[in-house]
């Protein structure tokens, strides 16, 4: 018996097998077309936002540069796990080792982390802008801005880090299938070969208490904003209405899913396999079009790129 507990302690999985979306052949056909044709749109709209802001110096402002950063992200959290689902949709069995598995949780934290961040750092942004508007240029001066960037990474890092601090070192030693496309932190702790009771628990109460906090930050600053906004009724509100709009929607597409997966860890729930797809692949591809077509600054900066760059009309209609 001592024998068989060293070689249990000593024995570790070195591969999980993701079950993906489908088993279906006919399925994983056609999400092989349309994930393709997601992760391509995701990538050409959110770097054609960053490349609009680097390039018009009148968005080089607060708002624009969190705007880009936010593209950024949200390219990176599609970017973690699509390209391998994708390749899987033709392969089987749909195999990633410990390390890529342990990878994955940490970027999609990170990123996710990230996200979360920046998101109540645009709220303020708009809180500034919106309600203390004289004294916006020295609240929000390029220096805080950059700040606020940075801290965004740093926040999303350290979350990472704490999830994986009581993740990496759980005994896998036997279970290693996971029922998603990617390696879900709520999934593979149920695999550990141990109580896992303490790690869903510390699991709930970091990613948990950032979400529900984060959100409850955002649902705070944009209640003080739309106040502050009904108050007046001139042009400029008229733009605040619009951008808050387009806040408010990212906002809620982004931490709806989130939510949901990481307040509730311990049920098992089939939808939590299209609340992650919407939360990597479909928020991404929806908030360069909220953005672009509901902010005329950006559309106007995008005409007087394809003016200066390009001229293929059908791709930007003036």
């Amino acid at each position: 018996m001592s024998k068989a507990m060293d070689q249990q302690n000593y024995s570790r999985v070195a591969e999980f097998v993701l079950l993906g979306l489908s088993s279906s052949w006919e399925l994983q056909c056609f999400f092989l077309v349309c994930f393709n044709l997601l992760y391509i749109g995701i990538v050409l709209g959110n770097f054609l936002i960053v490349f609009t802001v680097i390039s018009d110096p009148a968005l080089h402002t607060p708002m624009y540069i969190m705007l880009s950063n936010l593209s950024v992200l949200d390219v990176l959290l599609a970017t973690f796990a699509t390209p391998k689902m994708i390749h899987d949709f033709l392969h089987e069995p749909k195999i990633i080792s410990f390390e890529g598995c342990m990878t994955q949780i940490f970027l999609l934290h990170v990123f996710a982390g990230g996200e979360m961040v920046l998101l109540v750092a645009m709220a303020y942004d708009r809180y500034v802008a919106i309600c203390k508007p004289l004294h916006y240029a020295s609240i929000m001066n390029l220096c805080k801005c950059t700040g606020m960037v940075v801290g965004s990474w740093v926040i999303g890092v350290l979350h990472s880090l704490s999830q994986l601090a009581f993740t990496v070192n759980l005994p896998f030693c036997g279970p290693n299938i996971v029922d998603s496309y990617y390696c879900d932190l709520t999934l593979v702790i149920k695999l550990a070969c141990t109580d896992t009771y303490i790690p869903e628990v510390l699991m709930l109460l970091d990613s948990g208490l950032m979400g529900v906090t984060s959100f409850l930050l955002l649902l705070i600053s944009y209640t003080v904003i739309l106040v502050t906004v009904r108050r007046h009724s001139s042009a400029g509100t008229a733009k605040a209405r619009s951008t808050l709009t387009a806040h408010i929607t990212v906002v809620t597409l982004f931490f709806g899913p989130c939510i949901f997966i990481y307040v509730w860890p311990f049920g098992s729930f089939r939808v939590d396999k299209v609340f992650s797809v919407f939360s990597t692949i479909f928020t991404p591809i929806l908030n360069p079009i909220i953005y672009t077509l509901r902010n005329k600054e950006v559309r106007f900066a995008m005409h007087k790129l394809k003016t200066r760059y390009v001229r293929l009309p059908f791709l930007f209609h003036t």
